[in-house]
């Protein structure tokens, strides 16, 4: 399997502007976010890295939401190679899994390369002005490693944002499988 690290997006940068449907072609964007904390997410379906940390991610998205963070995940991934992503199969992990926060579709694929996005699970936290503070990994477990998945390095990054303590500039990058690009659509920042 192999395995790509996120970019690593510049700290203190905006967040890139997005509008985009879920599953159900109901859309969402920064915009309804304004004034509030921000979690970005970059998953999938089918990705073994995604699939290891989902249960955790559930449930911790549920606390922090309860606490006051906005939450949305962003599928970019070209789910006509890759059918597992489609959006009907996106619908029942949602369901499954008992998501509480919106899963949305980048179809073109062109919100996946504002943010420079890599990899899934790939996660972004931007404050209430929506500066970008945290971007980086969910903790050091991966698939087959016996980390237990804990969500530390997120959580210890949202936890302080939601605290109004300092969050660390000393971020891991994410890792996980690479997006799956549209044939010619790959970005430049590789």
């Amino acid at each position: 399997m192999a395995v790509t690290p996120s970019t690593m997006l510049d700290l203190g940068v905006d967040a890139p502007s997005f509008r985009l449907p879920d599953f159900n072609g109901n859309y969402h964007s920064l915009d309804d976010y304004a004034g509030k904390p921000l979690l970005v997410m970059f998953i999938c379906n089918h990705c073994p890295f995604v699939i290891h940390v989902r249960s955790k991610l559930a449930e911790l998205t549920r606390e922090y939401e309860a606490r006051g963070l906005s939450v949305v995940a962003i599928n970019s991934n070209d789910y006509e190679q890759y059918p597992d992503d489609d959006p009907d199969r996106m619908k029942k992990i949602a369901e499954e899994f008992n998501f509480s926060f919106p899963y949305l579709v980048d179809e073109d694929q062109e919100v996946a390369k504002v943010y420079r996005a890599a990899c899934t699970p790939e996660f972004y936290l931007f404050d209430a002005k929506h500066k970008l503070v945290y971007r980086g990994q969910m903790d050091n477990s991966r698939p087959g490693n016996d980390v237990p998945v804990s969500g530390e390095d997120l959580s210890g990054a949202v936890n302080a944002l939601l605290d109004g303590k300092e969050i660390s500039s000393e971020q891991r990058p994410s890792m996980g499988c690479n997006i799956k690009w549209k044939k010619g659509n790959e970005p430049d920042y590789f």
